[in-house]
């Protein structure tokens, strides 16, 4: 009943395209490599390839039990695995024959090894048979659960509950059909895209399409080409989907338009034609998604559906073979599983979603007390937690092993706590929440070229004020975050992208597996220079692994002081691509030692640096300067209690003001009390990035607004501000770099520290206080009345003073003053 004899195209794999007969004759010839009286299970362990389903079909054929391996897994977890349920043959390729070998020689048995690359069908002449007949309760595979909580468990599925699944979406929901193509897409050895991706399509004659790859280009050029119908596959694979989609339509203000109307209309018909580029990208032809294997974002699925697209989510386990709950085409219901699935029940104990029918497993293989663990009365526990609304659709609300059960009582679903914090921010790529202690942590792993577009120089600290604290604030106390730490490398999963909880606390202690790494392979003069020097900037412990912004925290001006110090210690020319290049201190130091021209310690030399020619034309002062500033002063004298004192201890220029940055306002706070002809002299820096066109490029050329691009280019920012100094005028810098998130004096960068010291010029500290309750960060209108502060300190000479103890004086002199 699974395969039949036509010419039809069964299997289309690059350019090679095989009909239903020679899949059936290939098949047969497949199954004379082996003894069928001796054998009676069989292995598979390759890559995704036509020879796959050559091999299983081949056990069909002669009565045998499949047992599918990733065949990503490493050798001991393979030699497992045949220890435990003995198959007589195992079907490898070219790819796996190392870890088949390896494997082999950890087993205590005799397996029959056959390389599907080294079969020669023209070699082997046989008549087609057909598959072998068989009973309900004969088992048809075992399937090795992923073990994302300690070593898999075989799951014997009988050709009952295979039916079960088949009948279920081909006949009572017919979701495939004979003209279908579907895209064979994910790992086989799982029970989801083996039976969604293999067995239904080929049981109703439909056509199965194998991406090349998992590279995006690949599957692109396989849905174009080929016309998919339907895509089986999980959760992330929809989210990077989704999320290449929306950028897209987020950068184009026609197409956001666009989109915010589909997602009101709710019509899909409607959003096919306005998003018909975004259909044909999918070959124009998809009529399903079909996602499994972990719960789907409701964002993704919601965008989804405004693109004009149906998903059609389903909720089960390997024990299910696999399915549960399936949503039926035009009854999706966002957040749902969909319906109990034909032939299966489901009932709650405890809020745990228990479930038996035709698709349950015969057990664990091998593993009664387990199996009996499992099923108890019939019943399979599925350990997940849920519910069933009136409509009979379940809710999947997290898992009952993975609750957070806090001493107080309280239950945390981890699951619902991720998506929350995933959602705070467009940085965030993965987030894993445990607790310990009592206490919840996160694990964040953010994405690196978002951050950077961003202009985020500090991750910890925008992590803690811009996600965590934020994240917090709506919480109630017992769901809030304790503690996080940011990693370099995406969270452990499975290969259907599910989250290995139980490896999170490992993770979590301090990084300690990933610092735990071998130093006598870096046992190399360069590398010894580098940790030395990053030790002195940084004063912590430095490891091979660590990441320079995610571990060390390096911001943009110790990313200069550390190229430039590199270049000059071994005469290679570098720049900040380098260091997102080579962004660890293993990658950098090996890079260095295969580029260096020399070996000579040198100290930084900001003023050569300074010295170096810059083109910079100062911007003239307009008679609008002053018009502002007095306007603006006239505004805030009525708006708020505003006040300043110490304008006296204003010297005769150049100077450098250094104020504390609480609100948007603190630069006008500042100038409004300066005299028009020292107003004249002072100059300001904007970023680059907020002057995006020619009218405000030229309001700030005539505003005393120098342009300078920080984040990118930092050294000749610092020389812009020198030459303004040099040219005898002021400057007017904050050193804390960005404005306060609650309110409290943020570290001082020591920019202003290094002009200061190397141009002999004296800083003024400005202390302003109430500015943050006047406008807080994130506020748009200001709160009118309130008390603002602006007190001008007297100067602080550089004379007799380091960097950091330069900065450390300015920076006790504000926090002494910033009472209103």
């Amino acid at each position: 009943m699974f395969l039949r004899q036509s010419e039809k195209t069964a299997i289309i794999y690059k350019n090679e395209v095989v009909s239903y007969n020679l899949l059936l004759k290939t098949i047969t010839q497949y199954s004379t490599l082996f003894d069928e009286s001796k054998t009676t299970k069989i292995a598979i362990y390759l890559e995704n390839r036509p020879e796959w389903v050559y091999a299983f079909y081949s056990g069909m054929m002669t009565s045998s039990i499949l047992v599918p391996i990733d065949f990503m897994l490493p050798s001991d977890d393979v030699a497992y695995i045949l220890n435990d349920c003995t198959p007589e043959v195992i079907f490898y390729s070219n790819e796996t024959e190392a870890r088949v070998n390896e494997a082999l020689s950890l087993t205590n048995h005799i397996i029959l090894k056959i390389n599907v690359d080294e079969i020669n069908l023209g070699q082997i002449s046989c008549e087609t048979r057909d598959l072998a007949s068989y009973n309900d309760d004969d088992v048809f595979s075992i399937i090795y659960t992923s073990g994302t909580t300690g070593k898999p468990k075989g799951v014997m599925l009988t050709f009952a509950n295979i039916e079960s699944n088949i009948y279920g979406t081909t006949k009572y929901v017919e979701i495939y059909k004979e003209r279908s193509r579907t895209l064979v897409l994910l790992p086989l050895h799982h029970i989801l895209p083996l039976g969604g991706t293999v067995l239904m399509p080929l049981y109703v004659g439909g056509t199965i399409v194998f991406s090349p790859s998992l590279l995006s280009e690949d599957v692109i050029f396989t849905l174009q080409n080929h016309k998919i119908n339907i895509i089986v596959s999980v959760p992330r694979f929809y989210s990077l989907i989704r999320k290449g989609i929306k950028e897209k339509i987020d950068a184009n203000k026609i197409a956001s338009i666009l989109f915010k109307i589909a997602e009101k209309r709710k019509s899909r018909n409607f959003s096919r034609k306005v998003f018909k580029k975004v259909h044909e990208k999918f070959g124009g032809e998809i009529e399903t998604f079909v996602c499994g294997g972990a719960k789907l974002d409701e964002n993704v699925a919601r965008d989804f559906q405004t693109l004009g697209f149906e998903v059609l989510e389903g909720y089960g386990m390997t024990e299910t073979s696999p399915m549960i709950t399936f949503t039926r085409p035009g009854r999706v219901k966002i957040g749902s599983p969909g319906e109990i699935f034909p032939g299966m029940e489901v009932k709650f104990e405890d809020g745990e979603i228990l479930t038996r029918g035709t698709n349950l497993m015969k057990g664990y293989y091998n593993k009664i007390a387990e199996t009996n663990e499992a099923v108890v009365d019939g019943w399979l526990h599925t350990g997940d937690l849920g519910h069933l609304d009136e409509d009979g659709f379940l809710f999947v609300t997290g898992r009952k092993k993975e609750l957070i059960v806090l001493s107080n009582g309280k239950n945390i679903t981890p699951e619902e706590v991720e998506l929350k914090l995933l959602a705070v921010d467009e940085i965030t790529e993965e987030v894993g929440v445990y607790m310990e202690k009592d206490q919840l942590f996160a694990i964040i792993y953010p994405n690196s070229v978002k951050a950077k577009a961003a202009e985020i120089t500090d991750l910890y600290e925008y992590y803690r004020w811009e996600v965590i604290s934020k994240y917090n604030e709506k919480s109630p106390s017992y769901r809030r975050i304790s503690n996080f730490i940011i990693i370099d490398e995406p969270l452990p999963r499975t290969r259907l992208s599910k989250l290995k909880r139980f490896l999170l606390p490992e993770i979590g202690k301090g990084n300690a597996i990933k610092k735990e790494k071998k130093e006598a392979d870096l046992n190399f003069e360069e590398y010894k220079i580098i940790k030395d020097f990053l030790i002195k900037e940084k004063e912590k412990e430095v490891f091979p692994s660590d990441h320079f912004e995610m571990d060390l925290a390096l911001d943009s001006l110790d990313k200069i002081t550390f190229l430039s110090f590199l270049s000059s210690t071994f005469g290679v020319e570098l720049y900040e691509e380098h260091l997102v290049k080579y962004n660890t201190v293993e990658q950098m130091s090996i890079f260095i030692k295969e580029h260096k021209t020399k070996i000579n310690i040198e100290t930084i030399d900001w003023k050569a640096i300074f010295k170096e020619t810059v083109n910079l034309n100062l911007p003239k002062s307009w008679i609008t300067l002053n018009l502002f500033k007095n306007w603006f002063r006239l505004i805030f004298m009525l708006y708020f209690k505003i006040k300043a004192e110490g304008l006296e201890k204003l010297p005769n220029g150049p100077f450098i003001i250094a104020p504390n940055h609480q609100s948007f306002f603190d630069g006008l706070f500042v100038t409004i009390f300066i005299k028009n002809k020292v107003m004249k002299q002072t100059y300001f820096y904007a970023k680059k990035k907020h002057l995006g066109n020619k009218f405000l490029n030229f309001i700030a050329n005539k505003n005393n607004v120098i342009v300078v691009d920080i984040n990118n280019d930092l050294k000749m920012s610092l020389q812009k501000m020198a030459a303004v100094l040099k040219s005898g005028k002021n400057m007017i810098i904050f050193p804390e770099g960005t404005r306060s998130v609650n309110g409290e004096l943020g570290d001082y960068k020591k920019t202003f520290a290094i002009l200061s010291s190397e141009l002999n010029i004296p800083i003024i500290p400005v202390a302003i206080g109430g500015a943050y309750k006047a406008l807080p960060k994130g506020s748009l209108i200001p709160r009118p009345f309130k008390k603002i502060c602006v007190r001008f300190l007297e100067p602080i000479n550089p004379e007799g003073h380091s960097y950091d103890s330069l900065t450390n004086e300015v920076y006790s002199k504000v926090a002494s003053e910033l009472k209103c």
